[in-house]
């Protein structure tokens, strides 16, 4: 293929995105909170703007919203994120409730409604929740109302941390990455996008000399998930779980994207076709 038809096959793939109907926008913690440890509240409403937007041009969006413990840490004055499992739940069920007053009034104020979704595993386990589940959420998109869906993190353990005197099975998701994904593919969505503090996927962390931002991947393979670097600094996730989610939407023939949610106007960019992030083409494309 010559560098040319590489560039229009980028921009028809783009084009794609443009046109995407129903749009998963997951929001990271290190969007939701700033490098100080206090709510990033103008992003937040940047965000809920952009997605208020969305859905005034007839789309569909579901939001997964991260933030809960990190909103409840600062809340009651934790500088540090705490070690007991009982804890961090208690930080959770704080910071959940102030997380959706924030996204209510802020859609609220656009003109939207806003739906809060909490989820455990069982949600996805047990056949009768999961069609109950699919059920209301397609409701709630006919109504032209905007889910906001996180973990329910008071009662369930597997994102925060896994028990040590309980049991280990396999886990249905274990970061908001992954069930961001799950929640797209269950839906039917077209786009996943992923927004955290870093502009894409680099081939080496992107603070290094020669670290290349991959504008489009083409499968995830050995050498891709070979380019995740670590975790993130408040989130449990990082850019290994990002692919792994990325892998997830691909695989069921939707698209991914990984930005910056940092970035004034990120997802009306990405959503406009824009070359902005990494770009995660849907399995057989070619």
């Amino acid at each position: 293929m010559t560098y040319s038809s590489e560039i229009e096959q980028g921009k028809a793939i783009r084009e794609e995105v443009a046109h995407a109907r129903r749009i998963v926008v997951k929001v990271g913690t290190n969007v939701v909170m700033r490098d100080d440890g206090r709510l990033a509240l103008s992003q937040l409403y940047g965000i809920a703007e952009a997605v208020a937007r969305l859905r005034q041009q007839g789309r569909d969006v579901l939001m997964v919203s991260s933030g809960a413990v990190g909103l409840g840490m600062e809340r009651i004055g934790l500088t540090n994120r705490p070690t007991e499992l009982s804890q961090i739940q208690a930080c959770a069920a704080i910071g959940q409730s102030r997380l959706m007053a924030i996204y209510d009034d802020a859609f609220d104020k656009l003109g939207c409604h806003a739906a809060q979704v909490l989820l455990t595993e069982d949600d996805f386990r047990d056949p009768a929740r999961y069609r109950n589940l699919r059920s209301t959420l397609v409701s709630l998109l006919a109504m032209g109302v905007i889910p906001v869906i996180n973990e329910n993190d008071t009662v369930s353990t597997a994102e925060l941390d896994h028990p040590t005197d309980s049991p280990e099975r396999e886990r249905v998701f274990g970061d908001n990455d992954k069930l961001s994904a799950l929640v797209m593919t269950h839906i039917e969505a077209d786009l996943l996008l992923l927004l955290s503090d870093v502009d894409g996927l680099y081939t080496a962390d992107p603070r290094t000399d020669g670290a290349e931002l991959l504008g489009e991947v083409c499968g995830i393979t050995d050498e891709v998930l070979s380019f995740a670097q670590g975790k993130s600094g408040r989130g449990r996730g990082g850019m290994a779980t990002k692919l792994a989610a990325a892998r997830i939407a691909t695989e069921a023939n939707g698209m991914a994207v990984i930005a910056n949610g940092r970035l004034p106007h990120v997802i009306e960019r990405v959503c406009a076709g824009e070359i902005v992030g990494t770009l995660f083409v849907p399995r057989g494309t070619k």
